[in-house]
């Protein structure tokens, strides 16, 4: 057991001793009063405004929901909003697009949607799948953000918010068990005031371990087990009333497995075996530290923020099958290494009643170094070596003009200028390849008319453009470097809300050029075959977004989503061009046309303790797979997932039992169709990643 895991029991132990005395003199807690739209606070104009305010299309999920829904991570809590896609092949991989833009698929692309924790930028889709420790919510919006919170944010953002610490002491924890595959986990987090009014604290901690499904056969044991330790900590300093000091860090080990594919016949092949010849263990340490300074300035009317992280992500995986199957043929050894530093200062000022603004400077550093050390085993053990090292710089300005010309009407106009270089050098077998660069100079704009009707009901109209930056091949692919992409998109919407009832709805329409994806094979340097990235053309994407909260008494909730979307390459002939092949399908890999979700949470009174039902269904409709064949497409069948749960509550505890993917259905997670080892020159196969099976068990927790 690791030192984490020992640390966090500790500190469930003592907040659980230190809050006992507290909780003999508590009284009973009575249900929670129902809130609204009106009652939400986001963040997701960088300012603090109710979700009915805020002319986006955006969903807040609280931390408390999350819990209750047993959701550990950004990627299981997709399917609570709509518009959101992620799928992943692997503790270290997830493949993420809102609306069909943004889609990203190789980690080594820059994310189309851009991942914010504590308003600090993760540059990798690798964080979605880490432990949420301590999250008061997420917030997701929908649309290009690239105003405020800069590229690689064409399809949207995700703010992940954790709990800060105040003058009131608080402890949490919870504990779970579910089988059959021995899934557990613990957590628990302490806050408080270390001096009243200046000085307060927060330390969370979880453990969370799993042995998964699928089996290999060749060797034995399971092939996705998983297992994460977190910790994090903030302090919160306020020196003066006009000063607030605020410092944090996270350390998060993952352990986990890459590439869990298994050799299947077809789409409805749903095996929970694979054939490899080593276990393909990945281990991942995330670790980081950022400080926030906020004061106002008086003379100015106006509320100053500087903010700086420094982030480091180390991989390791030692020994990996890369041809999926059993014949020892292809192993591959590799680790990389991740460092991120950002730092953005914000003026958010008051001009008058009417006017106030939002400018800002930003400033990023990525510097990336990965190796590779390839055998190929039926060649006499023949090894390739490959190093891969990358440095990206941006800089940027931005600014938003807020006008109010009365109660009723806003109209926000914004603008980002962004200036990135990367560069990148390599050797395959110790002979260095000639270095690649890219630099580009965008301007992202937004402008939004919002009309409120009344204290209940707005609407809203923007057109934004987002764009990503582009990126680079391994050293020994013909070509080194793809460029960005970009979407122009155009959205109406409308937000009502009561205490009784929330509604919401968007339209959308994305003009999407240069669309990063899908990746494919292409001849190597000196020889064999290569994966690469490109543009691949043009693609329209337009649907419509439905959210809704509905109490039908005090003591039931019914919420929902549900979108549709129309997402379709209108121009492949750039793909073409550079590979030689064709596209079966103007379908994009893994977007659905339809994805829906379904809750509801009924609370039955028993004196002053409550005993909720709840249940709830997440589904996504057909898909296509990964895909090089040049004729036929294959698509993934649609699925639904059944969850349900009873939590009885008194006082400060609750006990639940809970059931996921209640009438276990059979889908796919991830599939490779088997072109793609066929062009490799390995034995061919269709490759699927299937998603887990059926889960019970029972969950404890406390609040004080």
């Amino acid at each position: 057991m690791r030192f984490t895991t020992m640390l966090v029991s500790g500190c469930a132990f003592v907040a659980l001793a230190a809050s006992s005395a507290v909780a003999q003199q508590a009284a009973p807690a009575a249900a929670e009063e129902a809130t609204g739209d009106q009652d939400i606070i986001v963040t997701a104009r960088k300012r603090n405004e109710t979700l009915l305010d805020v002319p986006v299309a955006v969903t807040a999920v609280s931390g408390d929901v999350l819990a209750k829904r047993s959701i550990n991570s950004v990627r299981e809590a997709a399917l609570l909003s709509p518009g959101l896609n992620i799928n992943s092949d692997g503790a270290g991989r997830a493949f993420v697009s809102i609306r069909g833009v943004g889609v990203t698929i190789q980690s080594t692309v820059q994310p189309g949607v851009g991942l914010f924790v504590d308003g600090i930028y993760r540059p990798n889709t690798a964080y979605l799948n880490n432990p949420l420790n301590d999250v008061e919510r997420i917030e997701v919006l929908r649309g290009p953000q690239g105003t405020l919170y800069g590229k690689n944010t064409l399809g949207g953002a995700i703010n992940v918010i954790t709990r800060q610490p105040g003058n009131v002491f608080e402890a949490r924890g919870m504990a779970s068990y579910a089988g059959p595959d021995n899934a557990w986990q613990v957590g628990a987090s302490v806050a408080g005031p270390i001096v009243e009014d200046k000085l307060a604290v927060r330390v969370a901690g979880s453990h969370r371990e799993q042995d998964g499904f699928i089996n290999n056969v060749i060797i034995g044991g399971k092939s996705n087990k998983f297992n994460t330790d977190s910790i994090n900590a903030t302090i919160r300093a306020t020196p003066t009333e006009d000063l607030t000091i605020t410092i944090g860090g996270y350390y998060d080990w993952v352990k986990g497995t890459a590439f869990l594919y298994a050799r299947v016949t077809g789409p409805t092949d749903y095996l929970r075996t694979n054939q490899f010849n080593a276990l393909g263990v990945a281990n991942y340490k995330y670790r980081g530290v950022n400080a926030k300074i906020e004061t106002p300035i008086e003379a100015l009317a106006s509320k100053l923020t500087l903010q700086a992280a420094y982030d480091l992500r180390n991989t390791v995986s030692p020994d990996s099958d890369a041809d999926f199957g059993p014949l020892n043929a292809v192993r591959d050894n590799s680790r990389d290494r991740l460092r991120t530093t950002t730092t953005e200062l914000r003026l958010d000022s008051d001009l008058s009643d009417q006017i106030s603004t939002l400018f800002g400077l930003f400033y990023s550093r990525e510097t990336t170094s990965a190796s590779l050390a390839r055998t190929i085993v039926i060649a006499g053990n023949a090894v390739v070596r490959q190093t891969d090292k990358r440095v990206g710089n941006t800089y940027a300005a931005f600014g938003t003009l807020f006008w109010k010309p009365n109660i009723d009407w806003e109209v926000a106009l914004g603008l980002r200028y962004d200036h990135e270089s990367r560069k990148a050098s390599g050797t395959v077998n110790g002979a260095a390849l000639p270095d690649a660069s890219l630099k580009s100079d965008q301007v992202q704009p937004k402008l939004t008319v919002t009309r409120h009707w009344n204290t209940s009901m707005m609407s809203y109209a923007s057109v934004a453009r987002g764009y990503r930056g582009g990126g680079f091949n391994a050293p020994n692919a013909p070509f080194r470097t793809y460029k960005g992409d970009s979407a122009w998109t155009y959205e109406a919407g409308t937000k009502y809300s009561t205490r009784a009832l929330s509604l919401s709805a968007a339209v959308f329409y994305n003009d999407y050029k240069d669309y990063i994806g899908p990746n494919s094979v292409a001849p190597a340097l000196p020889s064999g075959l290569v994966t690469v990235d490109l543009n691949s053309g043009d693609v329209e994407s337009y649907g419509v977004e439905l959210e809704g909260l509905v109490r039908p008494t005090q003591q039931w909730t019914i919420s929902g989503s549900l979108t549709y979307m129309h997402a379709r390459l209108t121009d492949s002939s750039p793909y073409t061009a550079v590979t030689g092949r064709t596209l079966s399908s103007d379908r994009l890999t893994f977007q659905p046309d339809i994805m829906f979700s379904l809750s509801s949470d009924y609370a039955v009174p028993i004196g002053d303790d409550t005993l909720t039902f709840s249940a709830g269904v997440q589904g996504k409709g057909k898909r296509l797979a990964g895909t090089l064949n040049e004729t036929t497409p294959t698509f993934l069948k649609g699925y639904a997932l059944v969850n349900g749960s009873i939590t009885y509550k008194t006082g400060p505890f609750e006990l639940a039992i809970f059931g996921n993917n209640l009438l276990n259905k059979k889908y796919f997670e991830s599939y490779i169709e088997k072109t793609a080892l066929l062009l490799a020159g390995l034995p061919a196969s269709d490759l699927g990643i299937i998603g887990d099976r059926r889960r019970y068990g029972v969950r404890a927790s406390f609040k004080y």
